[in-house]
């Protein structure tokens, strides 16, 4: 992706999660000098927790067709994780517009809530894993949504309308898509790591490379290593 995309991607976002009466947190907006600066006193579990921004075409150079908006509002710690008290949980604000496909993947950790905040209808095409973590293709899909239980066929469509919720547990397949309209998506999860925890059911990477034909607006989670080193 071309820096000048990302920078525009980045405007366009904030200006729609405005529009829900969501305000993103004052780090969103420090410049790349300020967040280098400030990483290295007062902030670095910024960096070290990996919020921010984070926006994706999994490298496919198509971003319109295959990609994803995020921004990682909070983020726990793994070793709490692993002695199963402290700072376990995450939680993420994201945009998935209208015909875009985040692509089917799993998690190994990390269970997650994933909510439809407002807009268009949130596709989600389900599978349960075989006991390899493969893709399982045949039996029936059980998920809990907003207190109920829903049953369906393997490869089957949620839809979630604005307010409704599911709940994803590792081993739970899914890819989705808005429908209708750009959809304003929650992100609530025990904690998040990007770098080891996504598991894509065809060869594909989680982030973008970026051609710098312009100054970066603001950096991007994946930025981090490079401008902030």
């Amino acid at each position: 992706m071309k820096r000048s995309e990302v920078n525009e991607i980045i405007r366009e976002s904030d200006k729609f999660i405005r529009s829900f009466g969501y305000v993103m947190p004052p780090f969103a907006y420090w410049s790349p000098e300020e967040l280098k600066a400030r990483t290295a006193t007062d902030s670095r579990a910024i960096l070290q927790a990996r919020l921010g921004w984070d926006i994706t075409d999994y490298g496919q150079g198509k971003f319109d067709e295959l990609g994803l908006f995020l921004f990682t509002t909070r983020n726990g710690n793994q070793e709490d994780l692993k002695k199963g008290g402290g700072m376990l949980y995450a939680e993420k604000i994201m945009i998935s517009r209208e015909k875009q496909l985040s692509p089917m993947h799993r998690h190994i950790v990390k269970a997650e809530d994933i909510i439809n905040r407002g807009g268009g209808t949130l596709v989600l095409e389900l599978f349960n894993s075989n006991p390899d973590g493969s893709v399982d293709e045949k039996t029936d899909v059980e998920v809990a949504t907003d207190g109920r239980i829903v049953r369906q066929k393997a490869g089957g469509l949620l839809k979630l309308q604005p307010g409704e919720s599911v709940t994803l547990l590792p081993g739970n397949w899914h890819a989705f898509w808005g429908e209708g309209g750009d959809v304003l998506i929650g992100e609530v999860s025990t904690v998040n790591d990007d770098l080891t925890d996504n598991i894509f059911r065809e060869p594909i990477g989680r982030f973008s490379s970026i051609d710098e034909d312009e100054a970066p607006l603001h950096l991007l989670v994946s930025d981090y290593d490079k401008w902030l080193a």
